[in-house]
């Protein structure tokens, strides 16, 4: 198993950084719930990383919240933003992800006090942050970031424990759909549920296989 570094985050400082605001999403490829990013402030000044943190997609559901939590103290901040399915229908996923992630990286940085030389670590190959930010922060990006990058690995945590969350209380008001085990993305039993109730308040309408089904709301 790969184990991430702060090898990124180092060469980012002997560039010319001071801080390294990492960010992740999680939610994108979902039927159902919001989007969400979370953003962490690291600099040259933090401890050593807590062990076990990695990508959470490779970490088991049972851990990821203590590794969510230790990686989150971890950081110097930490803060999420989000965008709801009815944004996602009305704006698309790409605009979605980059207000929310705005929101996210805006605190985070506001949080440690707006230092200068600060450069925003982004998870994939697409930047569809700046746009948002509006040149107020410079954007690398590198795939695979969650997987190599401590800094990033850490939000990928934060990000999946604090959607899960989200979905799993959902699931007590809509049970049909399965939402604390599937979190919203597809499922046979999430598809089983559309067929035979039609969509709720939480699906993205756009996304569902058969939009044209009545809305579930009792």
């Amino acid at each position: 198993m790969t184990r991430p570094t702060l090898d990124t985050e180092l060469r980012l400082l002997e560039q010319g950084a001071t801080w390294v605001i990492a960010v992740d999403e999680v939610g994108r490829g979902a039927l159902a719930g919001p989007v969400w990013v979370s953003a962490g402030a690291w600099s040259a000044e933090a401890s050593s990383a807590p062990d076990g943190l990695r990508d959470s997609k490779l970490v088991a559901e049972s851990k990821r919240p203590a590794l969510a939590e230790a990686g989150a103290a971890w950081l110097h901040a930490t803060a999420s933003g989000y965008q709801a399915p009815d944004f996602i229908d009305q704006h698309g996923i790409i605009p979605a992800l980059a207000t929310a992630g705005a929101t996210a990286v805006r605190q985070v940085w506001e949080e440690v006090g707006s230092p200068d030389h600060t450069v925003v670590l982004l998870d994939g190959v697409h930047d569809w942050l700046s746009p948002e930010l509006g040149g107020l922060l410079p954007v690398v990006t590198q795939k695979k970031a969650d997987r190599d990058c401590l800094s990033v690995a850490a939000v990928s945590l934060v990000a999946k424990v604090s959607r899960d969350q989200v979905m799993i209380e959902a699931d007590g008001d809509y049970p049909h759909y399965g939402f604390a085990g599937n979190k919203g993305y597809s499922s046979p039993q999430h598809q089983q549920a559309l067929r035979e109730h039609g969509p709720c308040v939480l699906h993205r309408m756009t996304w569902i296989p058969a939009p044209e089904l009545p809305l579930h709301e009792d």
